[in-house]
């Protein structure tokens, strides 16, 4: 059945492919990987993969085994890390499959041990404490045994210059040579930009690749890929003194024409657009309280559009945050399942 969505999410796989070549440059000797967790970053976890690879990445991440599963078969020569690791309910599955996972506690670490090993990834916390083996464990040798084919941490507030980020670093240099892992890996999209005393043997951007800004080095040199488009459902007139969308929160200082959109905040553009955010290159600003399912944007900049016409929202995610005040991680993540993505 051909889709006939009133949504359209315009995907741009030149920008994500440009995107990870500058963030390859900049990891120089180390190979630069990808994050696909989240479905890609909830542009489409598989062709995002596939346009990647065709580009040269080798290394993707994912969080859950359900997420291996919707990712289908694995092309030759990629390889696929798990981060979330491995439960009971995981092991049979785990066992057989191409992807490894990536041990984050004791418990995560004596399961795989028992069930007979294999190639996997460890995670070691230094100093975001949220998933990751402590130091000492490592040092203790409770990996030893284990084939580990990287060793991971996670920085925890790369997008800032703080003395975090140079603790975490040295903190997980010290395990260099430690274990029995081929390679090391630290760095996230803002880490790459950090330089290369924390780039090790593997980068694994995430957020730049999508086009998220992570630090001030990436400006100029990271592109837009996702284009939220929403058809007009109806075009009105309102004079001055009326009141657009629930509650009231914009009344009209003069006449004005506005667009009524098939969107809102079901399909992940959110209620901190209200009478903040725009469309058509900042032509058309959004008037009103976003609703579930309806947008109303002030159109008197284009005489001509009416029903069934087609309007890009505005979304580059920097300005897109500074309008509505939400992290560029959860507008793109948010964008919902009613649109029909499009690869260009």
């Amino acid at each position: 059945m051909t889709r006939t969505a009133p949504l359209r999410l315009a995907l741009d796989g030149a920008a994500l492919v440009a995107n990870w070549r500058w963030l390859a440059a900049q990891s120089g000797k180390a190979a630069c990987g990808a994050a696909i967790k989240a479905n890609g970053y909830g542009l489409g976890a598989r062709p995002v993969l596939e346009r990647l690879a065709a580009a040269g990445c080798r290394d993707f991440f994912v969080t859950t085994w359900d997420e291996v599963r919707a990712l289908g078969a694995l092309p030759d020569g990629i390889s696929l890390s798990v981060l979330h690791g491995v439960r009971d309910v995981d092991m049979a599955e785990a066992r057989t499959s191409r992807a490894r996972p990536t041990l984050n506690t004791v418990e995560q670490v004596k399961r795989w041990k028992q069930a007979g090993g294999g190639l996997c990834d460890v995670m070691v916390d230094t100093g975001m404490n949220r998933l990751g083996l402590a130091a000492k464990d490592v040092l203790d040798g409770l990996l030893d045994g284990l084939s580990i084919d990287t060793l991971l941490s996670h920085l925890a507030s790369a997008d800032e210059d703080v003395p975090q980020n140079e603790r975490q670093r040295a903190a997980f240099a010290a395990l260099a040579g430690r274990t029995s892992a081929r390679r090391m890996s630290l760095a996230n999209s803002a880490g790459i930009c950090l330089g290369p005393d924390y780039h090790f043997d593997l980068t694994r951007p995430g957020l730049a690749l999508y086009g998220g800004i992570p630090r001030g080095e990436a400006v100029g040199h990271i592109m837009q890929v996702a284009h939220p488009q929403a058809q007009v459902i109806q075009r009105r007139r309102i004079r001055a003194g009326d009141s657009v969308g629930y509650n009231a929160t914009f009344t009209a200082d003069r006449d004005m024409e506005l667009a009524i959109l098939n969107i809102g905040y079901a399909d992940g553009y959110l209620r901190g657009f209200s009478n903040r955010g725009s469309a058509g290159g900042g032509r058309f600003p959004v008037v009103g309280r976003v609703s579930m399912d309806l947008l109303a944007i002030c159109v008197d900049a284009e005489p001509d559009l009416g029903e069934g016409d087609w309007v890009t929202l505005d979304y580059a995610l920097a300005e897109a945050t500074a309008q509505s005040g939400i992290a560029p991680y959860e507008l793109l993540t948010a964008l919902g399942a009613r649109f029909k993505r499009i690869w260009g």
